[in-house]
């Protein structure tokens, strides 16, 4: 289990993470959504100790992270933020391998191998794994660090905005492979999304910030409500229900 304390981050004197305490089950998928400046991607860097809170905690499994080693963090934990540039030359393997490693330490064993290779066929991505990164398109650079933290094969992952640069179709490849993780292999998945309806329809549960606070926090189906909905964005979204899911109309 995830459990912030009352964390707080300033820059200046705005308050982009105000006092904010949650909990966050294991096992499933919980979307953080907003807008602009509602402190999720702060609240996500701190969760993963990439960026230093001015006071508060976090726990993973009981454990606090600011005092947890850094090698064992990254064996319970990895992080994908928005911005992704690397300014060495590398294929689509080299960084996928970079997610072995905290075990590794560079010297690739079988195993490591095995995930690698895994990793690369989750995201579709054998045909370009010796190709280089700036070889490819935005939505192929995203796959591979993807699969980046997939092989790196932790209980919990973080992301940030993960269909940056995606189209429709790899935006839901991923979502879906997310979804199996969770199911299949027990992932305590934490992401930061901007589309509510992939929120809504392949998470387990929502938190919502506005203003570096939590205005709401629950299932699905209780934050997927117009009044809900319209206190976060402050507009009218219609809701329609759709195969058992709630889809969010907002072009009007």
């Amino acid at each position: 289990m995830v459990n912030v304390m009352n964390v707080l981050k300033s820059y200046g004197n705005k308050k982009v993470v105000d006092h904010v305490s949650l909990k966050i089950e294991k096992g499933k998928i919980t979307s953080f959504i907003g807008p602009n400046g509602a402190g999720k991607s702060t609240l996500l860097s701190i969760i993963s100790r990439l960026t230093v809170s001015d006071s508060g905690e976090v726990y993973i499994d009981g454990e606090a992270v600011s005092r947890t080693n850094h090698k064992e963090l990254a064996k319970k934990l990895a992080i994908l933020k928005q911005s992704n540039h690397l300014n060495i030359r590398l294929t689509v393997r080299d960084l996928v391998s970079f997610g072995r490693f905290p075990y590794s330490q560079g010297k690739l064993k079988t195993e490591d191998e095995r995930l690698i290779n895994e990793a690369i066929a989750y995201m579709e991505l054998e045909e370009y794994e010796n190709q280089f990164l700036d070889s490819l398109s935005g939505g192929q650079r995203q796959r591979a660090y993807i699969a980046m933290v997939l092989a790196q094969n932790t209980e919990y992952i973080l992301l940030d905005e993960p269909l940056n640069n995606l189209d429709m179709k790899h935006s839901v490849q991923i979502m879906k492979v997310l979804r199996r993780m969770a199911n299949e292999l027990g992932k305590t998945i934490l992401i930061v999304i901007h589309d509510i309806n992939f929120a809504s329809f392949y998470s387990d549960s929502i938190i919502a910030m506005k203003n570096g606070k939590i205005v709401r926090q629950g299932s699905t189906s209780e934050i997927i409500q117009p009044a809900v909905l319209k206190e976060i964005y402050d507009m009218d979204i219609d809701i329609r229900d759709y195969c058992q899911n709630k889809v969010c109309l907002y072009f009007g």
